[in-house]
């Protein structure tokens, strides 16, 4: 049975993708649901040249209690760049045949996959293939990150244009980090401009999460937060009827 899942994106890199995919992760293991996780390429990332590691798909395999780490992520390079540059620096490739193939072998093994991408929509992966023509490759439907701040109107409808050019499916947008006392009037107002203007759903807000932390795989209250203030169903769309894999 091919399963469902999400494309996690963002409007730029750090906005927080990784931490929605992590708290969607646990939200749905917590509903019984085996979910897979996958950060099909990955920058930045740290160890010996022949074992890098990934920290954010450390995070989501943490999160989702997966195996598969090569499968997860297959395309890694040490350098915190544009994939199709890391790649020409490091004399390797991205190669979206094998990341293709690693996609479909974690399809038999989960009920929901969550795939986080490298940056936004635009980033290259190799010469005149971007992240948006992995997007429509896998056939999934996206996921926007954003924040709240000034700036956040014309960087989302940016990508959520990008997106409507390129025949993706939008199924919402989050934003991370937002301030729960002292907010601006940006942060007030943004979110609902935004969704005016774009028609896209507006599936909650995420603040900074007390005892969060990446480097050493602890999720402090993600979890509970997650359920509270993002629509889940939402994000799901016409999946929530699956019953979980045994």
């Amino acid at each position: 049975m091919k399963a469902a899942g999400i494309f996690i994106t963002g409007t730029d890199t750090d906005v927080g993708k990784t931490v929605v995919a992590a708290g969607l992760a646990l939200v749905l293991r917590d509903r019984g649901l085996k979910v897979g996780v996958m950060k099909p390429v990955a920058t930045g990332c740290y160890g010996l040249e022949e074992r890098l590691i990934p920290q954010d798909a450390a995070f989501l395999m943490e999160a989702a209690q997966n195996q598969f780490a090569p499968l997860t992520s297959p395309s890694r390079f040490r350098n915190p760049l544009a994939p199709s540059v890391a790649a020409m620096l490091e004399k390797k490739e991205v190669n979206i045949q094998n990341i293709l193939k690693c996609y479909q072998q974690l399809q038999k093994h989960y009920d929901f996959l969550i795939v986080e991408g490298v940056g936004g929509l635009m980033v290259p992966l190799k010469k005149d293939y971007y992240v948006a023509n992995l997007i429509r490759e896998m056939g999934l439907p996206i996921l926007i990150v954003s924040y709240a701040g000034l700036g956040a109107i014309n960087h989302t409808l940016l990508t959520v244009d990008a997106a409507v050019i390129r025949g993706l499916e939008l199924r919402g947008i989050i934003f991370n980090r937002v301030s729960v006392t002292n907010y601006s009037l940006a942060e007030l107002t943004n979110p609902k401009v935004i969704h005016d203007l774009s028609g896209v759903p507006i599936l909650g807000s995420l603040p900074d999460v007390e005892g969060l932390n990446l480097d050493s795989c602890q999720f402090g209250s993600l979890k509970e937060i997650f359920q509270e203030r993002i629509q889940v169903d939402k994000i799901l769309g016409g999946f929530t009827h699956l019953a979980p894999r045994r």
